[in-house]
C-alpha cells in the first residue's frame, strides 16, 4: 500500500494545476446537484415493525385523518381566575382556520379542562405529517389565540419540534482549530492549507449528501454528524500528512519525493485510520434501524472524502505551497533540527516519563478511568420530549404549561388502535380494552373511543400518571400491553410519540451489546493485520473500552443526572438520547482507532528498522505526541463547538464525542498505551508464524517503500510519467 500510495502522492504534486481543477469541478457538480434535488430532512425517529409502528402504519391506511401531526394549544387564566367558554373560543376558531387543520378540539366539549378551571389544552389536528407542515402552517399555529386578551396562550405538540440548524457556534470550533494548527505549524500557509482541505472535502461529502436526500430519508441530525465528523478527520488527517512532510523536508529531501514519501507513510495510517471509521459507521447498520443507518452511512461517505482529499487534493496543495510550509526561520537552505533539539522535545520527555514509571501510571489510569464509568450503571435511554428542549422555546413553555395545570402524563399521552373486521366487534373490543387500561396501573384516564367512518378502527386517548421519559411510563407502557392481548374480536396496538420513544430506546439497547462485541472483534482483527501482533490488537480493545465506559460514564453525571448541567448550557438533566450509545461507540472506535495507528506505527516502523523496543516506545510518542495532541485539541474543539447549540440531542453528541476523543487520545493513547508497550517491550510484535504467513502485508509503516525506492530513486514508470 505505502508504495502505491507513494505514487500516487509524487503524481499529485507534479500534476498539483490538473489535480485542483478535478477537485474544482466535483465540488460544482455536486453544489449543482444539491441545489437542484436537494429534499427536506425528517425527524422521525421509527423502527419499521415494532408495535407502535405498526399501528402508526395502520392508522394511516384505515384512519387517515388522526394519521397526522398534532399540536396543543395550552390556555391558562390569571392566578385566582377561571376560563369560561367564552374566552376560550376565540383560541379555537384560530385554530381551526389554519391551513392543514382538520380540526380543533374545544376543551369545554372534550373535558380538557383542569379541576380548577383555570388551564384548558385545545387539541389541533392537521391532515399531513409533522414533516410536510409548513413554516406559513407553523407560524399560522403560533398565532392563534392572539386575540385572547388577558390568558396566557402556549402553543406546542409535534409541529414545534423544528430540525436543528447548523448556525454559527460551529464555527467557533474551526476558529479554535486555525490557531491549533498555527502553533502547532508555525505557518500560516501550512495551518490554512491544512484547514482548506479539510473544508474542500466537507464541502463535497455535504453537498453530496443533500444531492441524495430527495431519494433517501435524512433525520435531522444526519448532516450535522456529517458535518462535525467530516470537519474533525479531514483537519487531523491532513494535520499528519503535513508533519510528516514537514518532517521529511527538515531531513532534506526534495519537496517532490518528501511528498511521496509522507503519503506513502503517514498516507497509509490515514487510509486504515479512515477505514476503520468507514467501517464502524457503516456498521451501525447491524442494529437494523433505518434512521442510524442512514446517519451512520451519511457520516462514513463524508469520512471517505476526506481520506480521499489527503491524498490528492493535499499533495497537490502542498506543491503550490512551497517552502512556507515551514516556520519562516527554517526556510534556510540546509536547516535541519540537530538530534539534541528532537530529544529535547516534550514528546520524548514524556515518552521517558512514562516509561519510567510504566507500573504506577498503568494502575493510576485504569483505576481512575474505571472510577469516572461508575455512572454507566445507572444510564437510561429514551428519545427526548419538549421536556428537555431549552427553557424558553415555545414547546417547553407548553410543556411546562401543561404539567403546571395538568401533571407531567398529559405531555405523554398513549394512543391505543383498536382494528376489527367489523363495527360491531371493533366497538365492543374498544369498550372491554378501555376497561383494561383504566385498570392498569400509571394509568390516569382513558378518553372515549373515537372512530373512522366505516366502524372498523378506534382509537383510544390514554393519559399516564408520569412524563414521557419517566422510567414509570415505560413499565405503564408494558402493563397495557400485557393486559390487551387477551381482548378478542380485534387488534389492538399502543401508540404515539412516547410509545414509539420506548420502543425504539429498547431496540437500540438490546442491539448495543452485539454492536460492541462486533466493533471490539473488528477492532482486533484490523491491527492484528496491520501489527502483525496478537498483544498490540488486544491492548487497543481493553483500551477503547476503557473510553467508553469513562466517556459514557462523565455523561451520565453531567445529561442524565445533572451535575455541573450549567457548564454545558444544560437546562434540563434527563434520559440520554437513545441513538447516543451505539453512535457513539461507532465513532469513538474510529477516531480510537486513528490515535493508535498514528502512535503505534511509528513504534513499529521504528521497530522493524532496528531500534530496540523499549526506545521504539520512546520514539514513536516522541516523533508523534505534538501531532496526537494537536489532532486530539482539535477534534475536541470542533466537536465542542455543538455543545453549544440549543437542541439537546446535537449537544449531548457533541458533548460525549469530545469528552471521549480527550480521554482516548491524552489518558489511554499517549499514556497507558506506551506503558503497556514498554512492559510487553520485544513481546508486543510476537504473533504466531502460521498466523504471520496467513496475512497479508500491508506495509503501514512503509518497510517495503523503504526497502524498495531508497529516497532519491526514480523508477522508470516515474520517468515515463515526468516526461
Amino acid at each position: 500500500m505505502a508504495i502505491l500510495l507513494y505514487r500516487l502522492g509524487r503524481l499529485s504534486f507534479r500534476h498539483r494545476g490538473r489535480v485542483l481543477a478535478l477537485w474544482l469541478l466535483l465540488l460544482a457538480l455536486l453544489g449543482g446537484a444539491a441545489a437542484a434535488f436537494s429534499g427536506p430532512t425528517t425527524s422521525k425517529f421509527s423502527i419499521p415493525g415494532t408495535e407502535s409502528q405498526k399501528a402508526m402504519d395502520s392508522l394511516a391506511r384505515e384512519f387517515p385523518q388522526a394519521g397526522g401531526a398534532t399540536g396543543t394549544i395550552v390556555v391558562a387564566a390569571p392566578a385566582g381566575g377561571k376560563l369560561t367558554p367564552a374566552a376560550v373560543a376565540p383560541v379555537t376558531e384560530d385554530a381551526s382556520k389554519v391551513s392543514g387543520v382538520v380540526g380543533a378540539v374545544d376543551p369545554f366539549a372534550s373535558g380538557a379542562v383542569s379541576p380548577d378551571g383555570r388551564y384548558a389544552l385545545v387539541q389541533v389536528q392537521f391532515t399531513s405529517p409533522a414533516d410536510d407542515i409548513t413554516d406559513a402552517q407553523r407560524e399560522a399555529f403560533t398565532k392563534a389565540g392572539a386575540s385572547a386578551d388577558g390568558l396566557r396562550v402556549e402553543h406546542g405538540g409535534e409541529i414545534m419540534r423544528g430540525a436543528p440548524e447548523i448556525g454559527s457556534t460551529e464555527g467557533i470550533g474551526v476558529a479554535v482549530a486555525a490557531l491549533v494548527l498555527v502553533l502547532t505549524f508555525g505557518s500560516l500557509a501550512a495551518a490554512g492549507m491544512t484547514l482548506l482541505n479539510a473544508l474542500v472535502g466537507v464541502a463535497a461529502g455535504m453537498a453530496g449528501l443533500f444531492a441524495l436526500s430527495s431519494a433517501v430519508e435524512l433525520t435531522s441530525t444526519a448532516p450535522i454528524l456529517a458535518l462535525m465528523l467530516g470537519l474533525a478527520v479531514g483537519i487531523d488527517y491532513a494535520l499528519f500528512i503535513t508533519s510528516r512532510y514537514r518532517q521529511y523536508l527538515f531531513e532534506g529531501m526534495d519537496r517532490e519525493e518528501a511528498a511521496g514519501r509522507a503519503t506513502g507513510t503517514a498516507g497509509s495510517a490515514v487510509v486504515f485510520a479512515g477505514a476503520t471509521v468507514v467501517i464502524a459507521l457503516v456498521g451501525l447498520a447491524v442494529a437494523g434501524v433505518p434512521f442510524l443507518t442512514v446517519m451512520g452511512v451519511a457520516a462514513a461517505a463524508t469520512v471517505a472524502l476526506a481520506v480521499l482529499v489527503s491524498l490528492t487534493l493535499l499533495p497537490a496543495v502542498l506543491s503550490f505551497a512551497g517552502p512556507r510550509v515551514l516556520p519562516r526561520k527554517r526556510r534556510a537552505p540546509g536547516r535541519t533540527p540537530s538530534p539534541a533539539e528532537a530529544d529535547a522535545a516534550f514528546g520524548f520527555r514524556w515518552g521517558r516519563i512514562v516509561a519510567r514509571l510504566r507500573v504506577p501510571v498503568l494502575v493510576l489510569g485504569v483505576i481512575g478511568l474505571g472510577a469516572l464509568a461508575l455512572p454507566v450503571q445507572d444510564m437510561r435511554l429514551a428519545l427526548p420530549d419538549a421536556g428537555t428542549e431549552a427553557v424558553g422555546s415555545p414547546n417547553r413553555e407548553a410543556y411546562d404549561l401543561t404539567t403546571e395545570g395538568f401533571g407531567e402524563g398529559f405531555n405523554g399521552r398513549l394512543v391505543a388502535v383498536v382494528s376489527g373486521d367489523t363495527a360491531q366487534a371493533t366497538g365492543a373490543a374498544a369498550k372491554e380494552a378501555a376497561a383494561l387500561i383504566t385498570g392498569t396501573d400509571g394509568v390516569l384516564a382513558v378518553a372515549p373511543p373515537q372512530l373512522n367512518k366505516e366502524g372498523t378502527t378506534a382509537l383510544l386517548a390514554v393519559i399516564p400518571k408520569t412524563g414521557p421519559t419517566a422510567a414509570a411510563t415505560e413499565d405503564t407502557v408494558h402493563s397495557i400491553r400485557d393486559r390487551v392481548k387477551g381482548v378478542e374480536g380485534a387488534t389492538i396496538a399502543l401508540t404515539g410519540a412516547t410509545a414509539v420513544g420506548i420502543d425504539v430506546s429498547e431496540k437500540l439497547g438490546d442491539a448495543l451489546p452485539v454492536y460492541l462485541l462486533l466493533v471490539v472483534g473488528l477492532s482486533v482483527l484490523l491491527l492484528m493485520l496491520v501489527f502483525r501482533s496478537v498483544l498490540v490488537p488486544l491492548k487497543a480493545a481493553l483500551g477503547f473500552l476503557l473510553t467508553v465506559g469513562a466517556t459514557f460514564g462523565i455523561t451520565v453525571a453531567i445529561f442524565q443526572e445533572g451535575h455541573l448541567a450549567d457548564l454545558v448550557g444544560l437546562d434540563t438533566p434527563g434520559p440520554l438520547v437513545s441513538f447516543l450509545p451505539i453512535l457513539l461507540i461507532g465513532i469513538l472506535f474510529g477516531l480510537a482507532m486513528d490515535y493508535e495507528v498514528f502512535l503505534v506505527s511509528r513504534m513499529r516502523e521504528d521497530f522493524v528498522h532496528g531500534s530496540d523496543a523499549r526506545e521504539a516506545v520512546v520514539s514513536g510518542v516522541g516523533h508523534n505526541a505534538r501531532v496526537v495532541t494537536a489532532a486530539a485539541v482539535i477534534m475536541t474543539a470542533v466537536f465542542g463547538g455543538f455543545v453549544l447549540m440549543e437542541d439537546p440531542i446535537i449537544k449531548s453528541i457533541g458533548f460525549a464525542l469530545a469528552i471521549g476523543v480527550l480521554v482516548d487520545a491524552f489518558v489511554v493513547r499517549m499514556t497507558l498505551v506506551p506503558a503497556v508497550m514498554h512492559l510487553l517491550g520485544r513481546a508486543a510484535w510476537w504473533l504466531p508464524r502460521p498466523v504471520d504467513r496467513a496475512l497479508p502485508d500491508l506495509d503501514i509503516e512503509g518497510e517495503r517503500l523503504h526497502r524498495e525506492i531508497p529516497v532519491g530513486h526514480t523508477t522508470e514508470e516515474e520517468e515515463l510519467v515526468k516526461a
